[in-house]
């Protein structure tokens, strides 16, 4: 690869930073901490499975029904 690209130059800028990390290396662990109580617990508490409790057994056709009832 060469020394003097871009890509080369952006990949050494992140490599070096993350490699000298001390305080961010805690950041980091927040950070993924906070993503994962985001999107995996919150959504098991906030986002029920719409689609299987207005229907259990073809939900491919409802989802057709809606969206022809709604454009009409």
């Amino acid at each position: 690869m060469n020394k003097k690209g871009f890509l080369y130059r952006a990949f050494d800028l992140y490599y070096d930073g993350f490699r000298h990390m001390s305080l961010g290396r805690t950041l980091w662990a927040v950070i993924l901490i906070k993503l994962f109580i985001i999107f995996a617990i919150l959504k098991m508490f906030f986002f029920p499975d719409f689609l299987k409790q207005k229907a259990p057994d073809n939900e491919a056709g409802y989802v057709a029904t809606e969206l022809i009832d709604r454009a009409q």
